[in-house]
């Protein structure tokens, strides 16, 4: 040991540095820099610029000039630099042009590894799901990504709902796990202008959930080819009353057209006798034949608008019937294929799973809500359409019995309740609140096994348990500020995104991780008491020593710290085994050793 180089540095940024060592452990650095990408190298490579990226992220980094320019430049902490398998870093303004000249495939390709990356993590919570017989739950939502109303540098931005107000920018779709390790896990995100809404996107989000876990519920195929079958028979009344409306608009055609021949016969023999009291000088009497012709010319005008009246709203009615029959065929054919794909499925999947889907409103139009039923998953939503407050609203009156679910809430709750425009009964509950002296109404909709209208409680805080993505959001914007697009090229904006929600997973792994190579003694720092953000903006922006020799590393903070007296220990080289490395119980000399208690400069 004596014999061993020990190399000490000095960095800003401590944790920083330990995330680098933890991206080296599970293969993320060697996996980036292996992507290939079609850019130039000057000084770096377009590959290290991106991991540059991805450590500002990290590093809670509001834009991206903040690399350069913040008080504590990233891009002159060599530590950081060498903790993440390079020499140094470059000026942001190399990783702008960089990230500025990603094609749509390099950015999927990079999103695809870092994908790769956390299958292993994903795998492992989804197995301990399954062995403790728990019921995998993701939630979904969508988040908007507002910028500059007035900006015009934006590719593909549109005005939509972001924040409760109108604005221009993108929406994110988000999938989150519930992880009995680390509380939240990330799925996916995938990008949308920002004119997208939520009803539009609830089958891609569970397509994008079940494509990353590589596990399904069964697909109650028996529901759906009951709605099949159903479906049909209220296509052949719609066909019955097509063909009945096209029988009326020929009927009403034709009397049409019998009154248009009648009143030109009746204007031919007004001109003739009109014609003949001018050559004779006559003047027209009111019982004279040329005024009654008149008057029979008026009468078939008369009967003429009539009969034109009656024939649009005959054709007005044939063509929202021909309309609704030509969607209902659409929607037949569209549930056909479903139940085709169902079942080929089913047939492929021998290991089925108990899933759940927790959504909010936007999501919960009864479209939506009929697929996941049969897509196989437990169904918590709320309804999409206010009317279903209005409707329940109408079923309570002053003897109707409340269940105190909060605070200031309060539900009652029917099983099984038809609705009318779904296609299947749910669990219904209307929900009173208040907001001050105002009382508020909404409504839940629940579709499964779970007996949640004998114990409304329960579901009112299972429901709201999907607040965890809500503050996964939160999170994502006001410790790694996904909000802040620091590019204006899409392809390097998903990215942004597709790094945020890697940021998220990444350093809760690495907390459990640099937690088990901690000495059991009192100068360790606790990683897992730190919360995400005080990781992010606290301890990744403190100072610390530097420590390495063969065996090694070592992070040994400040006096002037938050952390001073603390410690990081971390294994040293490439991709180990977890567990505590033997050679650890010679670290406590290097903490003594008169190298490292030099004081930081």
């Amino acid at each position: 040991m004596s014999s061993d180089r020990i190399e000490v540095q000095h960095t800003q940024h401590a944790f920083l540095v330990a995330w680098g060592w933890f991206g080296e452990y599970i293969g993320l650095i060697r996996r980036i820099l292996a992507v290939p990408l079609k850019q130039k190298r000057y000084q770096h490579t377009p590959q290290g610029k991106v991991l540059e990226f991805l450590v500002a992220i990290l590093g809670g980094m509001r834009h991206l000039q903040d690399i350069s320019r913040s008080a504590h430049p990233l891009d002159k902490d060599l530590a950081v630099a060498q903790a993440w398998g390079q020499e140094s870093w470059a000026d942001y303004s190399g990783v702008s042009r960089t990230l500025s000249g990603l094609s749509w495939d390099e950015a999927r390709q990079i999103a695809q590894e870092l994908e790769q990356i956390s299958q292993p993590y994903l795998a492992a919570e989804l197995d301990l799901l399954r062995s403790a017989g728990e019921r995998i739950r993701y939630d979904g939502d969508l988040t908007g990504l507002p910028v500059s109303n007035t900006s015009r540098t934006y590719p593909n931005a549109a005005f939509g709902h972001m924040d409760d107000a109108i604005r221009l920018g993108y929406q994110a779709a988000l999938v989150s796990l519930e992880s009995p390790t680390y509380g939240r896990l990330w799925l996916s995100i995938a990008h949308h202008p920002g004119d997208t809404v939520s009803c539009t996107q609830a089958e891609a989000l569970i397509l994008a959930a079940e494509r990353r876990t590589g596990l399904r519920p069964r697909r109650r195929t028996e529901m759906l080819r009951s709605r099949i079958q159903a479906f049909e028979q209220q296509i052949v009344q719609i066909r019955g009353r097509l063909e009945t409306q096209k029988r009326l608009v020929q009927q009403a055609q034709e009397r049409l057209e019998e009154v248009e021949q009648q009143e030109l016969e009746r204007q031919r023999q007004l001109d003739e006798l009109a014609s003949q009291y001018q050559a004779k000088k006559r003047l027209e009497r009111p019982t004279s034949r040329l005024a009654q012709a008149r008057q029979r010319l008026q009468a078939s005008a008369k009967r003429l608008q009539s009969r034109q009246k009656a024939w649009r709203e005959a054709q007005r009615r044939l063509d929202k019937t021909a309309t609704r029959w030509e969607g209902q065929q659409t929607e037949l054919s569209v549930m056909q294929q479903r139940l085709t794909r169902f079942e080929q499925e089913n047939v492929a999947n021998p290991e089925r799973v108990e899933a759940e889907f927790r959504l909010d409103a936007g999501f919960g139009s009864y479209e939506n809500v009929a697929l996941l039923i049969e897509m196989g998953y437990e169904v918590y939503t709320k309804p999409h359409s206010h009317r279903v407050v209005t409707f329940l609203r109408q079923q309570v009156d002053d003897q109707t019995a409340w269940v105190r679910v909060g605070a200031n809430a309060e539900l009652v709750a029917w099983s099984k309740m038809p609705l009318k425009g779904c296609p299947y009964p749910l669990d219904v509950a209307l929900e009173r609140f208040y907001t001050g002296k105002t009382r508020k109404h909404s409504a839940l909709f629940h579709f499964g096994e779970d007996p949640v209208t004998l114990n409304p409680p329960a579901w009112f805080e299972h429901y709201n348990g999907r607040q965890t993505i809500e503050a996964g959001i939160k999170e994502s914007k006001q410790v790694f500020y996904l909000h802040h697009i620091k590019v204006r090229s899409e392809p390097a904006i998903y990215l942004q995104e597709c790094c945020v929600i890697f940021a998220a997973n990444f350093i809760r792994w690495a907390s459990h991780w640099l937690a088990s190579q901690a000495q059991p003694d009192e100068s360790s720092l606790d990683v897992c008491k730190l919360g995400i953000k005080c990781q992010v903006q606290v301890a990744a922006h403190v100072s610390a020593q530097v420590i390495r020799n063969s065996e090694g590393r070592l992070l040994k903070f400040s006096e002037h710290s938050a952390f001073a007296g603390k410690v990081l220990r971390s294994p040293g080289g490439g991709y180990l085994p977890p567990g505590r490395p033997k050679f650890w119980f010679l670290m406590p000399f290097l903490i003594k050793s008169h190298l490292i208690a030099q004081p930081l400069r």
